[in-house]
């Protein structure tokens, strides 16, 4: 008698019942990627969304007194992309805010433009070219004070075509 015990031997019916069943879910699995993925991404109902589409710039109270004295440069670390300025007019600390690109359309990152507290004026580096303190001319962004009293920007405006290109008035005490 031999010390190893037999190979025990499997029955037919066993061994197609295993190959149907990894037939079947080898056949579900390439349904799912041909058909159910590309047809949800068509459709639009996955949406990637990276980060948020407002930017809380801080406590009105707080950032009131600097905007107004000269405006205030957000630089957008991300992608630098965004940088825009901040400003505020009038005497009312939760009204009078606007923000606006720190470029002009189609300048690259290096021509921000700079404030010229003498002159009261931005200044285009690259140029030399002089930009309104009102930022006329310039991708707005809209700006809200929450009932927080924080100053929020929607940075994402020019995405779903909210954004604006008018001027404002500036009469603040900026030099």
């Amino acid at each position: 008698m031999s010390p190893v015990k037999p190979a025990k031997q499997r029955s037919p019916r066993s061994i197609a019942i295993g190959i149907g069943l990894f037939s079947l879910g080898t056949i579900l699995i390439i349904a799912l990627f041909v058909l159910a993925i590309p047809k949800l991404t068509e459709s639009g109902k996955i949406e990637v969304k990276l980060g948020t589409d407002t930017f809380n710039a801080g406590y009105a109270q707080n950032l009131a007194p600097p905007a107004a004295e000269a405006p205030i440069l957000f630089s957008d670390v991300a992608n630098g992309q965004r940088d825009i300025y901040l400003v505020h007019t009038g005497d009312d600390p939760l009204k009078g805010w606007a923000a606006f690109d720190a470029r002009r359309a189609g300048q690259p990152r290096n021509c921000t433009l700079t404030w010229d507290r003498d002159a009261h004026h931005f200044v285009d580096p690259c140029d030399r070219s002089i930009v309104p303190p009102d930022g006329a001319g310039l991708t707005h962004y809209p700006v809200e004070v929450s009932p927080g009293e924080q100053v929020i920007i929607d940075i994402r405006a020019d995405s779903r075509g909210t954004t604006t290109t008018s001027s404002i008035q500036v009469t603040g005490t900026a030099r």
